[in-house]
């Protein structure tokens, strides 16, 4: 592996930013002969591939089959999820797994030293292959090393994507629009770099930061669907926000997530008195998909003024637990809670984004030469919900299918034009950087108070008029002065935010993750909700038909 130089314009044939699961997915599917750069905006295991504790979804068992497995997806989905991708998805199942193994991650074996099965909400069988408590920490750390270990791949780690670049903002708007790279800004020494390429995959993850609690990582801001927005893609689907049912009540861990195979593996949800409720919202109980179980604990909050409710799997053997959940039984014990004798205090919190930069069965953008993977992307996988351990899938299979689509397409010859360097010359260093943190800070109380589980119109339209205001704020801040990392997020933030709410306000009915008191029931069409730039501009064409 070649390490970075101190040039500023690098040329590559392929340009990936992320470093988790879908990213790398792709980087290894290439060809040795492609010349590949990936971005970290972070360290390369600092992505939410790295946290998933859960595992991955594969119809792997006898007894189970793939149109199992479609047809949870799509009652977890609420019927909106678009059939072919869940067809295109599942039946990758087996291939993901066979990559995942031939590149040497270690999964959990049962007796019989075969794949070990765990069943997590919304499933019908025992499909989950996973690592013990830590599948994603398994993954990453594998996927890593065997990046680190091509030559053809050059890692650039804390770089932070800023715009791609592509034809039409170079001018030629006389033939179609493609992509021919991207600036990104050096954190280290606060540089800004131009990487061109024919090929540019956005693997950056999810935009879940936009929320005041949330399980996702720091890098979680929303970079890629918001830097596709801008170069000319639709966006879909953005109002369907998944919130985690389960995410530790603690000061010291506010990021904590607890693993819903804790759920499948037998642990209740109980209220202070000890109570069982989730059977009187679904008869699942807390196997229901997600959206169910958080709406629940949500309202059972709110209902008894209650700061969390309890997950408790104390009734279960102790060595059954440390065996199952070793890596939440230490960190929990660390908090001073041990889980083989006592409850753990949870909250739900915003946990993933199930829209995103609309792509097809081989993750290509409506850009030529940009592709979105994983929870960039909308694939028309999860529908309004995300059925668990499907994303991670979700992120082979189309890291594999883009890999394959690249390779394929490579043999076109396409000239990268000229391309200008960054120019900050009319910048200037920002005298007040505490305007950024007040904005971050309103911004995401903001979406947690009026575009959380529960919605009103009322709530989505004064989001709406403040997001738009910090957006000028914003903009004018971003045209002023050099950019900065938390500059950069922000930007990205507040763009995304905004697709949020316009997308809820489309949606005129409760579906999935979507849930409004002004329309409670389900519409009579499936539709999906698509923002197309440079102005917003709403579709909202129906799916499956």
């Amino acid at each position: 592996m070649d390490m970075p130089n101190l040039k500023t314009t690098h040329q590559f044939d392929v340009i990936i930013v992320g470093s988790g699961g879908a990213g790398l997915s792709l980087a290894l599917s290439l060809p040795a002969h492609f010349k590949i750069a990936v971005l970290a905006k972070s360290n390369l295991t600092d992505a939410s591939t790295y946290f998933a504790q859960g595992g991955v979804a594969a119809v792997l068992d006898e007894t189970d089959s793939i149109q199992q497995h479609i047809d949870d997806t799509m009652i977890a989905g609420a019927q909106l999820c678009e059939l072919d991708a869940v067809k295109h998805t599942v039946e990758g199942g087996r291939p993901s797994v066979d990559f995942l193994l031939g590149h040497g991650v270690q999964f959990t074996l049962d007796d019989d030293e075969q794949l070990h099965l765990t069943r997590e909400g919304g499933h019908s069988q025992r499909r989950i292959i996973h690592a013990a408590d830590a599948t994603g920490k398994a993954i990453s750390t594998t996927l890593v090393e065997r990046a680190q270990e091509k030559e053809n791949i050059t890692i650039f780690e804390n770089y932070i994507a800023i715009d791609l670049i592509t034809t039409h903002k170079l001018g030629h708007t006389h033939e179609a629009n493609h992509a021919v790279g991207l600036y990104a800004l050096d954190e280290r020494n606060e540089n800004v770099h131009t990487f061109l390429a024919p090929f540019t995959a956005l693997a950056c993850g999810g935009a879940m930061k936009a929320y005041l609690y949330t399980s996702n990582p720091d890098i979680a801001t929303g970079d890629g669907i918001a830097m596709a927005y801008r170069a000319g893609c639709r966006v879909a689907n953005m109002e369907f926000n998944q919130f985690h049912p389960t995410c530790l009540y603690h000061p010291q861990a506010r990021s904590f997530l607890i693993t819903e195979a804790m759920r499948g593996e037998g642990a209740y949800l109980r209220l202070p008195d000890g109570e069982r409720f989730m059977l009187r919202f679904d008869e699942r109980a807390e196997l229901a998909p997600r959206d169910i179980v958080a709406r629940a604990i949500d309202y059972e909050i709110k209902r008894l003024g209650i700061r969390h409710v309890w997950l408790d799997i104390s009734h279960k053997p102790a060595d059954f637990i440390k065996e199952h959940f070793p890596t939440l039984y230490a960190r929990l014990l660390e908090l001073g809670i041990d889980i083989t004798k006592e409850m753990i205090p949870v909250v739900p919190a915003a946990h993933y984004t199930c829209g995103g930069v609309v792509v097809d069965e081989n993750s290509e953008t409506d850009i030529a030469g940009l592709y979105a993977i994983g929870e960039t992307s909308y694939t028309g996988l999860h529908g309004a919900n995300r059925m668990a351990s499907n994303s991670l899938l979700e992120c082979f299979v189309y890291g594999m299918s883009a890999a394959k689509d690249i390779e394929e397409k490579y043999q076109q010859h396409f000239e990268v034009p000229q391309v200008p360097e960054w120019d900050a010359s009319q910048a200037s260093n920002p005298d007040e950087d505490v305007v950024i943190l007040q904005n971050w800070d309103e911004l995401r109380a903001t979406m947690w108070n009026y575009v959380g589980i529960v919605r009103t119109t009322k709530r989505l339209q004064r989001a709406l008029h403040r997001i738009e205001m910090l957006k000028k704020e914003i903009t004018e801040y971003y045209q002023d002065y050099h950019v900065s990392k938390n500059l950069i997020e922000l930007r990205n933030l507040v763009l995304v935010s905004e697709m949020i709410v316009r997308c809820a306000m489309e949606r005129k009915e409760s579906r999935g993750l979507h849930y409004t008191l002004d329309y409670p029931e389900l519409a009579p069409e499936l539709r999906k909700t698509v923002l197309t730039p440079p102005d917003f501009k709403v579709d909202t064409p129906l799916v499956n038909t």
